[in-house]
């Protein structure tokens, strides 16, 4: 088993478990090892299976996947989450990531993606479908002082560490930025890795959220 992404199932509808599960123990490199119907559930099942990754699901019952998911990613060795619903608004959608969610998949995504989807996350890239990716590029701020909070925050950072962070918000991978930057792949993760501690964020989506903010994507 050695390698195997370990996937925990989060819905309150069970056949939605249900076709998950079978979808994602045919796929090669992932097998599922719990099932959860609420957020109370996910956190239970965490503790006993120590999942890599979390599909989530919103609007549960008990607890919601939100408030399940900022608690998982509160954790000293927290799974990756990747909210899988049918519920796209912007609230949902910031509050999802903000909370620390790696991912935002709509349900009728192809199952293909959604394999891709757990596949990449496990390996350190977010991923959102391609409507979420268009709705956050033409969000405006709406919350008074966002603007100028993100700016200040980015502001503590180096010039290469908010380069680094700009190419993030762009989609880049560690290897483009390496690339595009002329750098090695482990100088990239290492400024990845500092700008995160600066910022007090969980993960590379929300640098990229940062610097929506500010206006620099």
């Amino acid at each position: 088993m050695a390698g195997v992404i370990r996937v925990l199932l989060v819905d309150d509808d069970a056949l939605v478990r249900a076709g998950l599960s079978m979808m994602l123990d045919g796929a090669a490199g992932i097998t599922v090892v719990a099932e959860a119907a609420d957020g109370q559930e996910a956190i239970t099942a965490t503790d006993a299976h120590a999942p890599d990754i979390v599909l989530m699901d919103l609007r549960m019952p008990r607890v919601d996947g939100i408030t399940a998911t900022r608690r998982l990613r509160a954790r000293t060795h927290p799974p990756e989450v990747i909210v899988l619903t049918t519920f796209d608004t912007d609230e949902n959608i910031v509050h999802a990531l903000r909370a620390g969610a790696s991912g935002f998949l709509l349900k009728d995504t192809p199952p293909a993606r959604i394999v891709e989807a757990v596949t990449r996350v496990a390996a350190g890239d977010p991923i959102l479908s391609p409507r979420i990716t268009r709705r956050l590029m033409e969000r405006t701020v709406t919350q008074a002082g966002a603007y100028e909070r993100a700016r200040a925050a980015l502001a503590t950072l180096t010039p290469r560490e908010h380069e680094v962070a700009v190419a993030i918000a762009q989609g880049r991978t560690n290897a483009d930025i390496a690339t595009e930057l002329t750098m090695g792949i482990t100088t990239a993760k290492a400024h990845v890795s500092s700008i995160l501690t600066k910022l007090g964020l969980d993960n590379r989506t929300q640098i990229a959220l940062l610097a929506h903010d500010a206006g620099l994507s």
